[in-house]
């Protein structure tokens, strides 16, 4: 039985130093990357928070490992002041830089509750947006930010962080959702309860006049190809479909590791369809997955008065 899991706030040098060997661990293979202790510091000396997530287990690296409080480091949340326009000027925001969990201890809810933890902090201090960027492509990363945490995004960003070269993000375009978790409203606050959501699946989707605008192909291999051609929105009368669904790789990771060409083309058909959809008023509000032989993900989308 897997023990408890204990948050603690960060702070001294040793913490951030073992928040380096952490990420070492989870973006492997390029070192100039790292976010270096002495800057988390500064970050948490002048406002910023860098929240660790602990449990009374050994763990897989020895760097990670305290033996003297019997304590293994398996994950962390790091962020800071910034700004965001209004029509009335500038307000503060939380930019939540990074989320990283030990591979090894994956898939038990310690990315959900470190982001919670990071939720209650921010509100203390008086924000009430945080904002983060994510590959969109990623189905494990969509389910927590946009399902769990009730996240929305009306933003796609092209080549955020330039070229990349952990093993994880080296080879594609860093292209990025931007998404706002707005901290005071009901949907995240009911995202964040101990109220389990009702299970939704495509039927209920399709019940209520939902389109899958990208149907994907599956080829002789088992793998999702996007679909031909370059969908565009089509209004009547000026009024646009109230709910559509767009689908991704269940396992993005996996098949750019098996295809990078084809990797590669979602990359460029997601970019297409996301940056159109945005521009014409359509905003992501949830995510599904189907697991099966062959699993399935989708993004909701809403537009206009049905956003929220």
């Amino acid at each position: 039985m897997m023990s408890q899991i204990a948050l603690r706030i960060l702070e001294t040098p040793d913490e951030m130093a073992t928040v380096e060997n952490l990420q070492r661990l989870i973006w492997p293979g390029s070192e100039v990357d790292i976010v270096p202790a002495h800057l988390l510091l500064a970050v948490v000396h002048n406002g910023g928070l860098v929240i660790g997530a602990y449990r009374s287990e050994p763990s897989s690296s020895a760097e990670l490992y305290d033996p003297l409080t019997g304590l293994s480091f398996i994950g962390f949340v790091f962020g800071f002041p910034g700004l965001y326009q209004t029509p009335d000027g500038p307000r503060i925001k939380h930019c939540s830089h990074m989320l990283g969990v030990d591979p090894a201890q994956r898939d038990q809810g310690i990315g959900f509750s470190l982001k919670r933890a990071q939720w209650q902090m921010v509100r203390r201090q008086g924000m009430d947006l945080i904002t983060w960027t994510f590959d969109p492509l990623l189905s494990r990363n969509a389910h927590l930010n946009i399902s769990k945490l009730g996240t929305v995004c009306s933003t796609y960003l092209r080549e955020v962080y330039g070229e990349m070269r952990d093993g994880i993000n080296a080879g594609l375009p860093s292209d990025r959702f931007q998404v706002d978790w707005w901290l005071n409203t009901q949907r995240v606050n009911r995202r964040l309860s101990q109220q389990a959501r009702h299970s939704l699946d495509l039927a209920h989707y399709f019940a209520a006049g939902a389109e899958v605008v990208n149907p994907s192909i599956i080829d002789e291999d088992g793998h999702p190809h996007p679909a031909t051609g370059q969908w565009e929105p089509q209004g009547v009368n000026g009024e646009y479909q109230s709910l559509l669904l767009v689908e991704i790789p269940s396992d993005f990771t996996a098949l750019k590791a098996i295809n990078p060409a084809l990797a590669l083309e979602w990359r460029m058909h997601a970019r297409h369809l996301f940056e159109t959809l945005f521009a014409t008023g359509y905003l992501v509000t949830d995510f599904l997955h189907l697991p099966g032989t062959h699993p399935r993900s989708f993004y909701v989308l809403s537009h206009g008065d049905s956003t929220l």
